[in-house]
């Protein structure tokens, strides 16, 4: 990934704006610190800081269509890119690429499709393209908002695109995100969404449709390889992040086979974990890394250490969410040290729960049909959340984090399941995300170790150590009173915060970003509220609670142990899911 900012149709193209757009630009080069590019055309400027992955020697941007008549600024990876540059080639005999760049073919697509060049991409992305002919721009955001991007308007009537809201905060009077899976388009001035799967017209189709698909393990468990094996190309070195939960621990199982199976010339797949000294994570991850043989990097950090990172890591998840700051201090301190290790890209596992129901509240649901629509409507959602940290978390030390669970073709096949496959069923001792472990339970070849593959989830704020958020807690309740938070509302009449922790993130946050358009861009009230809500009306015990943590309501998390350990039978003489609560 990269960072880009566009500013178009300004009323000012004086060498003073083109230093302007330079000057902002450089608020996200962490996000690029291996080259800096900007193009200007009269009146409209791309800039560009470049995170070197595909292509280092020759694919600095912004990228040009043959004659240079169409300019791309991308951030992103295109992962059929030599499908696409085929493709081209056909339709233009002769046509030239000015560089290996998987982005490149952007500009050329526009030239061919024009604005149906976003739903011809099988990758994650934000770009702007400017179009010199007609003076026009089109951009797009890729289908689930993995890459973020933000459009501002400024008041002299431009338009300002970038991978972050730092860069627009100053100069534009409103921005808001850019919504996933949408283009927009100068010659408009609307937004158009092209991302159209089969599950989110049933869902939108009145009356509402469902999956009725039967479940098919193989065809699920290769969906998703090819989704981990296309997410290996890199021409620098990569790993991933190996929590030791579930879904990471399938991640690099692939990676890792495919690496055993066919060579890399980067050696043995590089894996990182993180977490307080003794944490649930820790040790996990240990114990797959060994059972795969990688090449495991374990960082630890205090709860000191956390809480003197909260404002810097505001200041880049920008965001005042109680579930992302959380999650998102222990991501970026390993960044750091991941990059420290020239480290470039890493795989992740993050958009599983929200496609197999992984969340504990999900036990409670109540049908197949309200189990299904609350996945489409927490995918749908994930842009806000788990998306932007895992972007901005690892982005903020330039580190790529590329998220498998989330591609576009692994989603036609795991949303067309019938959801009643997915649910919890104690009947049958299926905990969550039975259908996910099922794929991989292959005895005879193993993915996983069977402890591993039948471990209860753990959010990662949780997984990391259970004393981070007890001392995150601890610290806000020494920082604010009871009366700040009585008076919350007059100070935050808007998305009020309801505890303290909520409260002093809230304050930080505004003391990075005080436009009340910064606001604007946060969900009202914490990620847990809409979880919350749903959860509420399928079980009361779930009703006031305001702690997003999966520890917040007993009995959910503890059950499913003894539903595993019945369902899946004993490993070494003791119940598998329960030698994973150990």
């Amino acid at each position: 990934m990269c960072g880009i900012l566009a500013v178009l149709n300004s009323t000012d193209d004086s060498p003073a704006m083109r230093a302007k757009v330079l000057a902002l630009s450089r608020r996200q080069k962490h996000r690029g610190p291996d080259w800096s590019g900007m193009h200007q055309f009269g009146n409209n400027f791309l800039a560009h800081e470049r995170l070197a992955i595909m292509d280092p020697a020759s694919g600095d941007q912004p990228l040009y269509n043959e004659d240079r008549t169409i300019v791309v600024t991308v951030n992103g990876e295109i992962y059929n890119y030599k499908e696409l540059r085929q493709q081209i080639s056909e339709k233009c005999p002769g046509k030239k690429f000015g560089t290996n760049s998987d982005c490149e073919v952007i500009s050329h697509l526009y030239e061919l499709y024009g604005e149906g060049v976003a739903n011809m991409l099988d990758g994650f992305f934000a770009f702007v393209v400017l179009d010199t002919r007609t003076n026009t721009f089109y951009a797009a955001r890729d289908p689930l908002g993995v890459t973020c991007m933000y459009i501002g308007w400024g008041r002299d009537g431009s338009v300002w695109l970038s991978s972050e809201m730092k860069c627009l905060k100053d100069d534009c009077a409103r921005f808001q995100q850019f919504p996933p899976g949408h283009y927009y388009s100068s010659k408009t001035g609307e937004f158009t969404r092209y991302f159209n799967p089969k599950f989110y017209l049933d869902f939108e189709a009145k009356p509402q449709t469902f999956p009725t698909e039967p479940y098919d393990p193989v065809k699920l468990r290769q969906a998703f390889e090819a989704s981990v094996e296309k997410r290996m190309m890199s021409d620098v070195p990569f790993g991933v992040l190996l929590s030791g939960g579930l879904d990471s621990s399938l991640v690099a199982s692939i990676a890792a086979r495919k690496i055993k199976r066919e060579g890399s010339v980067w050696g043995k797949l590089h894996s990182f974990c993180v977490g307080l000294p003794g944490s649930p994570d820790l040790k996990a991850g240990a114990a797959v890394a060994s059972f795969l043989g990688t090449d495991h990097h374990e960082f630890h950090f205090t709860v000191q250490e956390g809480i003197d990172a909260i404002s810097e890591v505001i200041y880049h998840i920008e965001t005042f969410d109680v579930t992302t700051i959380r999650a998102s201090t222990p991501m970026f301190l390993m960044s750091r040290k991941i990059k420290a290790l020239g480290v470039k890209m890493v795989l992740s596992g993050e958009g599983s729960d929200e496609v197999f129901g992984g969340y504990l509240y999900f036990h409670k649901a109540p049908s197949r049909e309200e189990f299904h629509s609350e996945t489409i409507r927490k995918l749908q959602d994930l842009y806000k959340y788990d998306c932007l940290r895992a972007n901005k978390a690892t982005m903020a030390w330039g580190v790529e984090a590329r998220v498998p669970f989330l591609d576009r073709n692994f989603l036609e096949v795991a949303m067309a399941i019938d959801p009643a496959e997915k649910m919890i069923d104690k009947s049958k001792g299926r905990i969550e995300k039975w259908v996910v472990r099922k794929a991989f339970d292959t005895p005879e070849d193993p993915y996983l170790p069977r402890e591993v593959l039948w471990r209860q989830k753990e959010q990662f704020s949780d997984g990391v150590g259970y004393n981070w958020i007890d001392g995150l807690k601890a610290h806000a309740d020494s920082q604010v009173s009871d009366e700040m938070l009585k008076n919350a509302v007059h100070r935050f009449p808007d998305n009020t915060p309801r505890t303290k922790e909520a409260y002093w993130y809230r304050s930080i946050f505004e003391s990075h970003f005080p436009q009340r358009a910064a606001m604007e861009t946060v969900p009202g009230g914490p990620s847990v509220a809409c979880s919350t809500a749903t959860a509420a009306m399928w079980d009361a015990a779930w009703a006031g609670k305001e702690d997003p943590s999966g520890r917040a309501v007993a009995g959910v998390h503890d059950a499913a142990y003894e539903e595993a350990a019945a369902a899946n039978g004993e490993a070494n003489g003791e119940p598998a899911a329960k030698k994973a609560k150990k």
